[in-house]
């Protein structure tokens, strides 16, 4: 899908918020295209990022997929707007067990609230891509919170 952006600097406002992800650096995630609706994130295999089997955590898996979508919202959201998942469904069609991972998340429907996102997840070998786990996701656009952000802020108090 082709989308359109009022926002001549959505390609920097989105690297320069990937380099905020403290976990998609730890990690050693690195943001390799964007374009208006849409991301792709690129993930060097580590053992450190796998589980029992040495295949890629299913935990990894979906940080990939909901990030490449929340980077493909994000990139079509006004100056001054953050991203946030709401949902996401995730299904895990092989085991992770690539050179690297290529997640690509793309805007399926822009909404005034709510952005739907799919993402699809790779796994690169030898320079062949298979598909490891595709994912519908629910983006939400959201306002800058007034005042400090400490820690112990909850975004979403429990009723009483």
């Amino acid at each position: 899908m082709s989308f359109q952006t009022d926002d001549p600097n959505f390609g920097q406002k989105v690297r320069d918020n990937f380099e905020k992800q403290h976990f998609m650096k730890f990690i050693g995630a690195r943001l390799q295209t964007v374009s208006p609706g849409m991301c792709e994130i690129i993930l060097p295999y580590k053992t450190e990022l796998t589980q029992q089997d040495n295949f890629f955590h299913a935990g990894i898996i979906s940080t990939m997929a909901d990030n490449a979508a929340g980077y493909a919202a994000y990139s079509l959201m006004e100056p001054g707007v953050s991203v946030l998942s709401v949902e996401f469904k995730l299904n895990l069609l092989c085991p992770g067990d690539g050179e690297e991972l290529i997640s690509r998340g793309e805007v399926i429907k822009k909404g005034r609230s709510l952005t739907i996102c799919r993402s699809e997840v790779f796994n690169v070998k030898q320079a062949d891509k298979t598909l490891c786990a595709t994912a519908l996701l629910t983006m939400m656009g959201v306002q800058p919170r007034k005042g400090p952000k400490e820690p112990s802020e909850v975004a979403c108090p429990l009723p009483p």
